[in-house]
């Protein structure tokens, strides 16, 4: 069987050593970028190797981007074959803050043609909250040869956002808390607010008071409240710097609701621009 949005820690536990399955820990910090691989080498997942959210999943920052410019992807697919991932691997991310980092790489690897990727459900949160195995050892890996296939109609640019955002041909989504939509506080960018006409769902209200997803059926009737007769496809997901919108695309993905997009360079790259109207309340 092959997994395309997310996997429970019993499933993975059950294929631990299945040789095809390639496990990655995304665990990651913006308060302190090397705390995630700190905590890995402590304990990690049997099996898992380590992406580092703004060293493997990003490029580096420049002046007309936001804060995680999308990756080099033709660098991203060599270390993906560093890490023994293939074109037949089934692959499972996690991280310990409900997905929200993990889902930035079962993005990526769907951009690149690879749809065998699952998040885990709950994350290590949960797998050791089931009391399943944790590991200090690295895992021996085997190289392979990742051959992407890339999609680049995945996401959108800002101007594509501003043309269809003008031509009222898509819905865009903000992933972050209400305040900082409502532009009341903004812990993270220079400027606080939202893109005009986005309408605000939080990517944490994807989860339910145990960090699990929702059901299938609650987040399908939740997204259909919110963008009501718009089609899956004219939906477009934004939030600080492109990881976290991940997270509501995600859950679109697994209520069944697909083709939703992402605008990559989301708000930290919306502002760089003094010209381009920011929203507020």
């Amino acid at each position: 069987m092959t997994y395309t949005t997310l996997i429970s820690t019993e499933t993975l536990h059950q294929q631990l050593n299945h040789p095809n399955w390639v496990i990655v820990d995304c665990r990651f910090s913006l308060a302190d970028t090397e705390a995630g691989a700190k905590t890995y080498r402590h304990g990690h997942i049997p099996n898992a190797r380590y992406a580092h959210l703004d060293k493997d999943l990003s490029s580096a920052i420049t002046d007309f981007t936001g804060r995680h410019p999308l990756p080099d992807f033709t660098l991203l697919a060599k270390k993906l074959g560093d890490w023994g991932i293939d074109n037949n691997a089934q692959v499972v991310i996690y991280d310990d803050a409900g997905g929200a980092f993990a889902g930035r790489l079962w993005w990526l690897l769907r951009c690149m043609g690879h749809d065998k990727v699952a998040v885990l459900d709950g994350g290590i949160k949960h797998w050791q909250k089931q009391g399943l195995p944790i590991t200090t050892t690295s895992p021996a890996i085997k190289p392979a040869t990742f051959r992407p296939y890339l999609n680049d109609a995945a996401w959108l640019n800002t101007l594509q956002v501003q043309n269809s955002l003008a031509k009222k041909s898509i819905c865009l989504i903000d992933a972050r808390t209400p305040e900082r939509y409502r532009g009341e506080q903004e812990p993270i960018d220079l400027v606080a607010g939202h893109i005009p006409y986005a309408l605000n769902r939080a990517f944490q209200l994807n989860l339910d008071s145990n960090g699990l997803f929702l059901s299938t059926e609650q987040l399908r009737d939740q997204f259909k409240q919110l963008i009501g007769a718009t089609a899956p496809e004219q939906v477009v997901h934004y939030c600080g710097s492109g990881v976290t919108a991940c997270h509501n695309l995600l859950a679109m993905e697994h209520a069944g609701l697909t083709g939703s997009k992402l605008y990559a360079g989301s708000w930290s790259e919306w502002i760089r621009n003094k010209n381009r109207v920011v929203a507020k309340g």
